[in-house]
């Protein structure tokens, strides 16, 4: 009689074992299709894209608004070449993608040049075609650096030749940055050129041995809202309630 019983329940475990795994092999493939072709979490580790986006912040890519490459696939897996469903990026987007010149590191950057543009840095200030981007100086950027030390970053609003408005630092004088005075790129077709908001800390398509023109196939997609933000260090996740920034939850990536 016990042993019947103890059969009896062991059978039940089995089967509630059965359904639980069933339902966790859903929830893994239901979550893989949206990390694939939907959106896929990212997490800032630099300050490049300061004060756009900050170290510590979390954002949702959108990778449907481009179409899909082998880099959207899981592990990059090389199943095809090109894009699929491909869509022009738009001038001003942040972008997400693979640095062609090391394939396993994914970066984010702003497009500032479309294929066939000519790009150039002179004392600091971008021109794209031969014509200065407008800029206009509003309040300075206080951040308090790896030292514990205050920094006073000068900060100005860029304004691209199809209207966008974003904010970038420029932390050295106008012309002696490292990168403040650059040959002319012409943006080869298929490819993009990439830059950093924080333009005196950022190593992007200024730099051809270290980026370069990014090709389309490397895109992964288009960042497009904040949905968490903290002080506190990502190895940490104990301290993440006590670093929140909460003005920065639910933003949407301008």
């Amino acid at each position: 009689m016990e042993t019947s019983k103890e059969n009896k329940l062991l059978g039940m475990d089995k089967a509630n074992l059965k359904k639980e795994v069933r339902g966790l092999s859903w929830a893994f493939l239901i979550a893989m299709i949206i990390r694939t072709f939907i959106y896929q979490p990212f997490n800032i580790p630099s300050g490049s894209m300061i004060p756009t986006l900050l170290i510590g912040d979390y954002l949702f890519v959108n990778k449907f608004c481009y179409g899909y490459s082998r880099h959207s696939l899981p592990f990059g897996v090389k199943l095809f070449s090109g894009r699929l469903m491909h869509n022009e990026p738009l001038r001003g987007d942040v972008v997400v993608f693979f640095n062609p010149k090391h394939d396993n590191l994914d970066y984010i950057k702003r497009l500032v040049g479309l294929p066939g543009d000519r790009i150039q840095a002179i004392k600091g200030v971008l021109h794209i075609n031969g014509s200065a981007v407008k800029l206009e100086q509003i309040e300075d950027y206080h951040t308090v650096n790896d030292k514990g030390q205050l920094e006073v970053i000068p900060q100005y609003i860029e304004t691209l030749p199809n209207g966008v408005k974003h904010p970038i630092l420029k932390k050295f004088p106008f012309g002696q940055g490292r990168l403040d005075n650059t040959e002319e790129f012409t943006v080869p077709e298929g490819h993009y050129f990439m830059m950093g908001d924080n333009r005196d800390n950022s190593q992007d398509s200024r730099v051809p041995n270290a980026v370069g023109y990014v090709p389309a196939e490397n895109i992964i997609g288009r960042a497009e809202v904040l949905f968490f933000s903290t002080e506190a260090k990502w190895y940490a996740p104990l301290d993440w309630p006590f670093g929140l920034r909460y003005n920065r939850l639910a933003q949407l990536i301008r």
